[in-house]
């Protein structure tokens, strides 16, 4: 095991530079995931950990060594990928194996490390069969089987889960993670999809147009966005954000562009007219009770939840509750946010203003 160290790394295609100076320091035997929107630079990075893409300027540590230079089979990784990248000719035992063959490790070694590998993942069944005869989680299987059993110091995944269906991902993910608290061994994971980010990272770095937006754990993000985009790109559904000001007389409040009106936190120091945004999560907002008036607008049953958008003025909010609600379109309805749960950011620099 190791820690990955990168220091004010950039990343730049002639004069068109896509990393602009990153600084991440992940530690021996934990589970970091990059998070972003496409095209934010989180793939570029990763690969430059492994030494697939150069470094145009900062540095790169893996354990005490700085790698810039250094080749990446000689970099003690091992990486899976989207694609999974299976030789369609080869078993699976062969598959798993490969690299201890290139390296020249002894034969009953090799065998060795496969059925360890295979068992971990429950390969064992398999182990005589082609990829063409395998499903898309079990092939996802091999790909990470593939990277155990080379006993790297450090893991990278690239989006390995995109192409399996809504069920596998889940599967999939909890068996990532579990192999992560048997392993022990430093992961780096790349995916554009929060929801897996939020569930398995132990602390997960949010990436923008090559820049880092904010590092911290999944509640830690979720709970104390610094700025609009993190409030945004974390949750599902994504929180509630409003554009308007502070009201200019009586009780704190904030009066939307769209119209709407809802209560601001008790003590919030803000300027009378300042322009904010103001930020909710569907689950903090009550339907039935409360000063806001709105309008039902949709009604998404879930089963366990059910999702409410309404409309306040021109602009719509979404609720989440857990009861059953007899609701339909049009409806008058009341909502109440809870005040200790709202966040409010700055329109201009779209930091949060509070809470602090």
């Amino acid at each position: 095991m190791a820690s990955v160290n990168v220091a004010n790394a950039r990343k730049s295609y002639g004069h068109f530079e896509v990393l602009h100076g990153v600084n991440i320091d992940i530690q021996d035997g934990e589970f970091v995931i990059l998070v972003g929107p496409s095209g934010c630079g989180k793939s570029t990075l990763l690969r430059m950990i492994a030494g697939l893409e150069e470094i145009s300027d900062g540095r790169i540590s893996i354990g005490s060594k700085v790698v810039n230079n250094v080749a990446p089979k000689e970099r003690d990784i091992a990486m899976v990928f989207q694609s999974y990248a299976l030789y369609p000719h080869l078993t699976v035992e062969a598959n798993m194996g490969f690299s201890l063959r290139l390296a020249k490790a002894p034969k009953e070694q090799t065998r060795q490390r496969v059925l360890e590998a295979a068992q971990i993942l429950g390969l064992e069944h398999l182990l005589d069969r082609y990829p063409r005869n395998l499903s898309g989680g079990q092939r996802q299987r091999v790909a990470m089987g593939r990277a155990i059993v080379r006993q790297p110091q450090v893991f990278l995944f690239d989006e390995p889960l995109s192409n399996l269906d809504a069920k596998l991902r889940v599967q999939m993910r909890s068996e990532i993670k579990q192999l992560h608290q048997r392993l022990k061994t430093t992961i780096v994971y790349v995916t554009h999809d929060q929801i897996e980010a939020m569930t398995m990272a132990d602390r997960i770095v949010v990436m923008r147009d090559g820049y880092v937006e904010q590092i911290g754990s999944p509640l830690d993000l979720y709970d104390h966005p610094a700025n609009l985009f993190v409030a945004g790109f974390i949750g599902s559904p994504g929180m509630n954000l409003i554009r308007g000001k502070v009201g200019t007389a009586g009780a704190p409040t904030f009066i939307a562009d769209g119209g709407g009106q809802l209560p601001l936190p008790v003590g919030a120091a803000l300027e009378p007219g300042a322009e904010i945004i103001y930020g909710i999560r569907p689950e903090h907002l009550t339907i039935g009770q409360g000063p806001v008036a709105a309008e039902v607008v949709l009604i998404e049953p879930t089963g366990a939840e059910t999702q409410v958008t309404a409309k306040l003025g021109s602009d719509h909010l979404i609720a989440t509750v857990r009861e059953r609600l007899d609701l339909r379109a049009g409806d008058s309805i009341v909502i109440a946010p809870d005040l200790g749960k709202v966040h409010l950011f700055d329109a201009k620099t779209e930091k949060r203003l509070m809470p602090a």
